[in-house]
């Protein structure tokens, strides 16, 4: 064997070592490529979508990189192959563009392009970081409580939709109290079919309360810095706590003003040339982080907010423009809101709702 045959089996030994992994996930199945260093397929398989299945394939493996993108299995998947001393990449499907609008979409090809895509620059995956299991845990008992409400309210708009259709209204009342204050309104010839949905509406608003008082249990013995930003007028238990588990890290911000982009709340962009339309935001990110921002916001600018410069500065911008203008001001306390509460939880600062102008401060 001469010298240069050698050389040659010994750099493929080497390309072999240092490989990219694509995996395509399913529900059932995952779809898996292997590429060398050179950018060569070595391998294409298909395993199951389980723990057993995935700690056979990956435990006995030379460390090496592997690229899936988010999904409802990717948090384990992505635990169990950090694990086994692996580079996990886990990336943004808004970014994977590759696969979305190829007209040749399979779960192989899809393997394929994600191996390629982490092997060329995994910035370009804009990957993302999943939460710790505990803190994943912690975050299914808002996402459940979330859930909840949603069914609630679903039950509570039939109700009012079939006694409105029989002629007759219900009172208005906070949804937490529905089920008591309406149970004298409803027409007594509707009551057999509506009688069961009110107890179903009284079961869910008792498992709600529930869940808030865990909530509550939670911040109390795992989150303190959730009870600090309550602080904060129009920032509550679910609000606080939901942003903790959602930001995670809060030093992974080197600027608070980038929770605006992070969250979706800043407006989407599309220059081209001297064309620059005026676009809705962009949505990006945690949406129900987002929606309960809203929420605060929407408190924070309603009769019952509290008096702080956030409320003054919204309700300026929300006096131009119509409704329109009072949506946009919404948005933009949101996103005011998001970056107030990430400076507070960085810096450990004492809130202060109204700051002394510069000719009161000299007084």
């Amino acid at each position: 064997m001469t010298d240069a045959t050698t050389r040659t089996e010994a750099e493929r030994e080497l390309s072999l070592r240092v490989i990219t992994v694509g995996l395509d996930i399913s529900d059932q199945f995952t779809s898996l490529c292997v590429l060398d260093s050179s950018g060569e397929v070595i391998e294409e398989a298909r395993l199951r979508t389980k723990t057993a299945a995935f700690s056979q394939r990956f435990s006995s493996m030379s460390p090496c990189r592997v690229i899936l993108e988010v999904g409802t299995h990717s948090p384990w998947i992505s635990r169990l192959l950090s694990g086994f001393g692996h580079e996990v990449i886990v990336a943004n499907p808004r970014r994977v563009r590759l696969i979305a609008d190829s007209t040749r979409k399979n779960d192989r090809s899809d393997a394929e392009t994600l191996a390629r895509l982490g092997r060329i620059d995994p910035v370009l995956l804009s990957p993302i970081a999943h939460r710790p299991e505990q803190a994943q845990a912690d975050l299914a008992v808002i996402r459940a409580r979330h859930a909840l409400v949603g069914a609630r309210s679903s039950l509570i708009n039939h109700i009012r939709g079939a006694v409105k259709s029989s002629g007759a209204r219900l009172p208005a009342c906070d949804a937490y109290m529905f089920h008591k204050k309406v149970l004298g309104a409803i027409p007594p010839e509707l009551m057999p079919a509506l009688g069961p949905v009110l107890a179903m509406i009284a079961d869910l608003t008792a498992q709600i309360d529930g869940m808030d008082k865990t909530i509550a249990a939670l911040i109390r013995d795992r989150y303190p810095e959730a009870q600090f930003l309550q602080q904060v007028p129009g920032v509550g238990p679910l609000i606080s706590l939901t942003f903790v588990l959602s930001i995670g890290d809060p030093a992974r911000f080197t600027k608070s003003r980038q929770l605006g982009p992070y969250l979706g709340l800043v407006p989407r962009q599309r220059e081209s040339g001297d064309n620059s339309p005026q676009l809705g935001i962009s949505k990006t990110g945690n949406a129900y982080l987002r929606q309960l921002l809203v929420n605060g916001s929407q408190y924070m600018l309603g009769y019952r907010g509290a008096d702080t410069d956030l409320r003054r500065w919204g309700l300026q911008h929300a006096a131009v423009g119509g409704r329109s203008g009072r949506k946009r001001a919404v948005v933009a306390v949101a996103r005011k809101l998001a970056i107030l509460l990430h400076r507070l939880w960085v810096t450990g600062e004492v809130y202060v709702p109204i700051r002394p102008t510069e000719g009161a401060a000299i007084a």
